[in-house]
C-alpha cells in the first residue's frame, strides 16, 4: 500500500504504536523498512550510556528489533505506561507527542519523560524514526550514584 497520503501515514503510525504497546520486538520491527534513518536525541559522550545501551543510533530493521528488546530488558514490564497526547500527520511525515512512564530495572527508580517522535512512512513502512525525549530524566533513573 502506498502511503503518500496523510491517511495512509496515520494508519501505519497507528499500527506501529499498537504493536509497540503489545511489546513483541519482532512484530514491531516488521513495521520498519530494511534500512531506516534512526536517531535518538541524547547528549554527546558517555553520559548515562553504559546504563542505557538501547539509546543509540540504528540503521536497519534488525536494529529496530534489538532496540525494543533491549528497552524491555532494562525496564520493569509491569510498570510501563505511555500516554499519546497527539499525532500530527503531514503527508509521509508524522509527529507523535506524549509521555512515557517507566521504572529502571537496575535501580528500581521510576521516571517520566516527555517525548516527540518524528516518523516518516514510505510504501507502508517506517523509514525515519527520530525521537526527542527528556534524556536527563532517563539518565538519572539509571544512574546508580543518584
Amino acid at each position: 500500500m502506498a502511503t503518500s497520503t496523510s491517511a495512509g501515514t496515520r494508519a501505519v503510525v497507528g499500527e506501529l504504536l499498537g504493536r509497540i504497546g503489545e511489546g513483541d520486538p519482532v512484530r514491531i520491527a516488521e513495521m520498519y523498512a530494511e534500512g531506516v534513518d534512526w536517531k535518538v536525541d541524547w547528549p554527546e559522550g558517555e553520559h548515562g550510556r553504559t546504563a542505557t545501551p538501547w539509546i543509540r543510533h540504528r540503521s536497519t530493521r534488525a536494529d529496530a528489533a534489538a532496540h525494543y528488546r533491549e528497552l524491555g530488558e532494562h525496564h520493569v514490564p509491569e510498570d510501563v505506561a505511555t500516554e499519546i497526547e497527539r499525532i500530527l500527520v503531514d503527508g509521509d511525515d508524522a509527529v507523535v507527542l506524549g509521555e512515557i512512564r517507566q521504572t529502571a530495572r537496575s535501580t528500581g527508580r521510576a521516571y517520566r519523560a516527555r517525548f516527540a517522535l518524528h516518523l516518516t512512512v514510505e510504501d507502508g513502512l517506517v523509514t525515519r524514526h527520530h525521537v526527542y525525549e527528556d534524556s536527563l530524566a532517563v539518565a538519572q533513573a539509571f544512574d546508580p550514584k543518584a
